[in-house]
This record gives structure tokens, sequence and C-alpha cells, in this order.
């Protein structure tokens, strides 16, 4: 672009910017959804870099406009063939059509129809991220959309009021831009403040209806009735999170090495497990409850615990569960129970969360009641396809001389823990027995080979097993008091059938080597998961039943409150500072530096601002964009300059008199010529002299400061 020289104003340069942010918060949003392809979002990025550019006078470039309508038509007719045979989803197809016109019209508005059509596709541009988004940095993207919005409101009223012929602006106030920005801040607060009362008075009622039209879902492979070698552990090499899950049973926390079961599989073909048997039972939830039989016995001589797990929208239909559900609370009309005594739903759901009463093993499985394996399932329990011979043998041997099957499946579990360590790298190349590769070859893996290894080896000497995928464990986040549930805590272990104690666990898998540290990331993940946990808990789920809730603990809360209150917080407030200290102690290179960084900012940042302000106004100036408060801008440019030759200009003088005052006639002439285009600037209102001006400075800074003046 090669734009005339214009008069650009504070408030020109400061609607530019948050025109730009606008746009870019609408697009950070539908970006944080997860949703936006690759393609796209570069593409987006670029146009918003270049535009950045060409608002900092970085860059200067030219547009047909027919060129442009070209594009665009051409586009429109592209929509189709996207929504057919590209992405063939309707929504992803509009979402790409919307981020064209972004580009286009972020890289080519001049006019004020172009900047409303800008501010109306950033809206479209929320609006989708609305649709498509369940997290909770929606709400921060919402927040930087509506603090550029008010920015450019208030500069678009500024600048439409400037270009009336009728009225009489003020041009250049001190600090314009501040002042903009303070208003801006304090109406952003303002309607955050007035809003957020209202927002839990209102309950939702119901999730958003639009969301039923994106059909993406994080997808959560090895939790169906199949399973190949090698997808738990690419599943293990995610960090997103799968699910939260909650102890209600006192203030206890989880058991140590608590496993979520999702699957149960019994048949192997050497190089994936899954199950043939596809004969389920259904279940009726009678009041949102399902209640599973259970025996006073198991009661007895089992661990109960209660738990509420939340889990995030995924491809997976399973119920992840600790232990043997006696009562599920669960908000759907019927439950699928496999024949594995595993749990499923028809079909994926969205932010589903139940409640489960359960009891954890002890010593075998809490439903035992005695009884044996039935022939049929005895026999699929020990069905194998034609291995390599070495894998029984190396069973036998290292179960030899041992008595009952429980002795040999310990015997073999302890093995297999001991002798091969853990990895979570993947084989490079794909081999045709991926176990007998693991025990004699690789001889080390992830969990996937560690379980079924034992499954194999148990069913060579005649023990059923079977193979269980889920979770384990999971991180607690002390902030939410739930416990985060990534896809990298994937595991799997063996249920093997033992007389008089029915399907008992067994996990032959070592512990990892390098397990996550608390380091400084892994206490940011736990602040942005505690958020997460806030935006499913207040904004996705609240209803009428959270309201209720949240209004009875503020009355118990009140009803509690004593004269002790003081003791109390300063008690917490030592335990804080105590707490802090100890923080200290641990970061105390990460303070230290932090502390360097501030005093150089405090230091050098006023210098280091004053400079970049000044460089951008006086690209402003090159480029024509000019007000009469740059002349004084470039003025004090021009004394700097003399300045480092020990030229000093008095303040009692006028320019005029100072011209005069320089021993150098070739100094003199220069300064007499600047001055004079000075004043038709900065009192004539002579925009056209604003090149002149940077020319006769370029011309002093070169001539007279490259010799003794």
């Amino acid at each position: 672009m090669n734009p005339t020289p214009q008069r650009w104003t504070s408030a020109d340069a400061f609607f530019e910017f948050s025109l730009l942010g606008l746009l870019g918060s609408g697009y950070l949003a539908v970006l944080g959804s997860g949703y936006l392809d690759t393609p796209a979002a570069v593409a987006t990025a670029t146009g918003l870099l270049l535009r950045a550019l060409y608002v900092l006078g970085w860059l200067q470039f030219d547009h047909s406009e027919n060129t442009v309508t070209w594009y665009t038509l051409a586009y429109v007719a592209f929509y189709p063939l996207d929504y057919l045979y590209v992405s063939r989803d309707f929504l992803t197809a509009t979402v790409h059509l919307v981020f064209f016109l972004a580009v286009v019209k972020i890289l080519t508005a001049r006019t004020e129809r172009d900047f409303f059509y800008v501010k109306v596709i950033a809206f479209l541009e929320l609006l989708a991220a609305s649709v498509l988004s369940s997290s909770a940095n929606y709400f921060l993207f919402l927040a930087l959309f509506l603090f550029f919005g008010v920015g450019t409101f208030a500069a678009s009223e500024m600048r439409r009021s400037a270009a009336r012929t009728d009225s009489v602006v003020r041009a250049g106030q001190r600090r314009l831009n501040l002042r903009l920005l303070g208003l801006t801040v304090f109406t952003v607060c303002g309607i955050l403040t007035l809003t957020g009362s209202l927002f839990f008075l209102l309950p939702r009622t119901a999730r958003a209806a639009f969301q039923r039209l994106v059909p993406q879902r994080y997808h959560v492979p090895g939790f169906s009735n199949e399973v190949t070698l090698g997808q738990i552990g690419e599943l293990k090499m995610r960090n997103t999170a799968v699910m939260h899950a909650r102890i209600l049973t006192g203030n206890e926390m989880a058991p140590q090495g608590l496993k979520w079961r999702g699957a149960a599989l019994t048949q192997f073909d050497g190089k994936r497990w899954f199950n043939e048997n596809n004969s389920t039972q259904v279940l009726r939830v009678e009041g949102g409850v399902l209640r599973l039989s259970s025996l006073e016995d198991t009661l007895r001589r089992a661990r109960r615990i209660s738990y509420e797990v939340a889990m995030q929208e995924s491809t997976s239909d399973a119920l992840f569960l600790a232990g043997s559900p006696e009562t599920i609370q669960i908000g759907v009309p019927v439950v699928i129970r496999t024949p594995a005594n595993t749990f499923r739903l028809f079909g994926p759901a969205d932010q589903l969360r139940y409640r489960v009463y359960a009891l954890l093993e002890v010593d075998g499985d809490p439903r035992f009641t005695g009884g044996l394996l039935s022939p049929e399932d005895r026999m699929g329990n020990l069905r194998l396809p034609q291995l390599d011979a070495r894998i029984a043998a190396l069973a036998k041997r290292v179960s030899a001389d041992l008595e009952t099957e429980e002795e040999k499946a310990r015997a073999i579990e302890v093995y297999l823990r001991k002798t091969y360590p853990y990895t979570t790298e993947l084989p490079q190349v794909e081999v045709p027995d991926p176990v007998a590769d693991f025990l004699f070859h690789r001889k080390k893996g992830h969990c996937e080979y560690f379980a079924s290894s034992l499954a194999v080896m148990l069913r060579s000497i005649g023990i059923p097993a079977r193979v269980t995928t889920g979770f384990q464990s999971g991180v607690f986040n002390p902030l939410s008091g739930w416990y985060l549930i990534r896809a990298s805590d994937a595991h799997s272990w063996v249920e093997v059938w033992l007389k008089g104690k029915g399907w008992t666990t067994f996990d032959p898998t070592p512990p990892d080597p390098n397990p996550g540290a608390h380091t400084l990331s892994m206490r940011l993940q736990l602040y942005a998961d505690a958020l997460q946990v806030f935006w499913q808990d207040w904004v996705l789920s609240y209803d009428i039943e959270r309201q209720l809730n949240l209004a009875a603990k503020v009355e118990q809360s009140s009803r509690s409150f004593q004269l002790r209150w003081f003791e109390t917080a300063v008690g917490d407030w030592v335990k804080r500072l105590k707490g802090s200290a100890d923080n200290a102690r641990q970061y105390a290179w990460q303070a230290v530096l932090a502390i360097v960084l501030i005093t150089v900012m405090i230091v050098f940042g006023p210098s280091l601002w004053r400079y970049a302000k000044t460089a951008f106004r006086v690209q402003r100036v090159r480029r024509g964009q000019v007000s009469a408060s740059d002349a004084t801008l470039l003025y004090q440019r021009m004394l700097d300059l003399l300045h480092q030759r020990g030229i000093e200009k008095p303040a009692w003088i006028t320019p005029s008199e100072f011209a005069g005052t320089m021993k150098d006639p070739q100094a003199a002439a220069l300064v007499g010529r600047f001055t004079v285009t000075y004043n038709a600037l900065r009192f004539g209102h002579q925009h056209t002299a604003a090149p002149q001006l940077v020319a006769l400075l370029d011309e002093i800074e070169k001539q007279l400061l490259t010799r003794k003046v």
C-alpha cells in the first residue's frame, strides 16, 4: 500500500491495534478449541502478523480491489467442494470460509465499511468458538475479546466524530492512548463485575444446543472391544486430560495404585486383544441410580469406597470404575454390562458425570461367592494363537517347583517386573510376534507388553488370564480437590482366575524410572486444571441444583462466622508464609533471575519504551500519517542528536533564536530550515511538511554528526 498523506491521530493508532486485537482474540478462541486445522490456523496467523507489521509501519504492500474480488469469488465457488469432498462437514467448511474472509479483510481493510466487516467477522469467530469450545480458555479469550471490543468501540466513536465537518476536535492531547486504555480497562472491569453476580443467579438449564453440530471429540483408543498392541503406548505419549475423579469417602486420599477399569479383553490373535462374546446385559437406571447385587459377607471382608468421576468429551463409551461397583448414580436411562463385568453406555456422552459406591479388592474378587469358572469361559481365557515356543518354555522354567496357580502367577509377575525395564518408546518396526520380540529381543517396553506377556505365559501353562485396560492413579490437584487423570495415565494389567478367589488383579509392569516431577511446569498445569474444573462445574454444568448448593454454602458460612476469624486468619497466613519460604528455597535461582529481570526493566525500561515509542511515531510520519504533535517529537529528536555533540538549547530562547546561535554556518542553515518546517507543521498544520521535516532530520544526523560541530 502507498497511502496518501493523511492525518494520523492517536485515536487512529489505538483503533487499528484494538481492531487487530479484536480479530486476534476471536481467532485464538477458535484455535483454543482444538477444532481449527493447521492450514487455516497458519493462514490466519500469517494474515494477522502481516497486518500488524503494516500498522507498525514496518511493511508496505499494495493490492488491487479486482484481484481481491476474484479471490473471494473463487473461494465462494470452492466452498461447496470443501463441504462435499475436503472437510465433509458443514460446520468445518463454514469455519474455513469465515477465516478466509478474516484473512482477506484484515489485509485489505481501508474504508470504514471494511472495518465494519472486520468487526462482524471477529464476532463470528467468537460465536464459532462458543459452539466448538468446552474448555476454560474460552473465558480468557472472551474477556480479551471484550477488552478489545470496548477499545475498538471507543476509538471508532472518536474517529467518527473527527470525520464530521461540523465538529471541532482537539488534536495533540498528551497521553491520549493511555487515557483510552484506562477507559477500556475500567469499562471492562465494570462489565465483568456487574455480570458476575447475574452469572451465578441465572442457572443454565441445558447445554448449548449448537454443540450437537460438533462431531469431533477426543479419541481414547483401547477401551472398546478391541485393542492392538501399541495403542495404549501411543495414548501414553499424550498429556491430555481424560477425566477427573474425586474421593467422597470422608477426607480420604485415593489408595496407592488405584486402577480405573475400563475394558477386559479375553481373545488374543498374536497382535491384538479383543472380545468375541457380544452377549451383554442391559441394566435399567431407575431414578438416576443403578443398583447392582451385593452380599453382606462381601461388605464385611472388603474395603468400601465412594467417588465421583467427571469424564471429558471423548469417543469412548466405557465407564471407568475403581473396584467392584454396588451402586452407580448416573444420568442415563440404561447401562450395558459385559460378561467381564465392565460397564458401557449405548454411545459417548457429553461431559458425563457419575458417582459410585464400590468394594475394593483385598485378596481376590470381593464379589466372589465360590464356585468354578464355567468350561466355556475357561476355554475362552486359555485360547492362544500359534506363538513362539520359547514363551511357554520360559513360563514353565520360571514357575517350576511351584504347586498352586497363585504361586506360579506371582512368580511370573515378579520375574517380568524385575527382569525387563520400563520404557515408553514404541518399537520402530512391526514384528510378526510382538510378545516374543518383547521377551527375547527388545527386552523393554510399556505396560501393554508386560500385561500381554503375563497373560500369554499364564495361558501357556493352563492358568486362565485376561488383559484389562484403563487408567492408574492420576495426579491429585490440591487446588480443586480432584484427581487429574490424563491420557499418559493409561495402563494395562492382568486379571487371573484363582480357585477360591475368582478374578484377581496382577500387575507385572515395573514403575516408571522417570516419573513426572513436581516442576514449575507441573504446578502451572495444576492451576490450569483447577480453572478447567471450575469452568466445568460452574459454567457448563451450572444448573438449579448447583445454584441451591451454592446458596446453602453461603448461608452456612455466614452462620459459622465468629469473632475468632482473626485468629484463624492469622494462623492461615502463618502456614502460607511457611509454605512460601519452602517454595522460595526450592526455587531460589528462579527468584534471583526474576529479581534481576525486574531490576533491569525498572532501570532501563522507561528509556527503552521512550525510544521504541519515538521510533514508532517517526515511522508513522515517514508514511505520511502525522499530527501536529509529531512536529514536537521530531524537534526533540533533533535536540537529542545535537546533545550527542555537546550542543544544548537553553530553555529561555525560541527555536529561531537557537538556530541563530549556531557557530557552524552549515549547522545553522540546516537547523534554521528545520525550524521553519517545524513551525509550518506544528502551528500551521501543514501536514505536507512532514516528509521535509523527516528528510531534514536525516540530513542533520548524516552530515553534522559525522564531524565535530
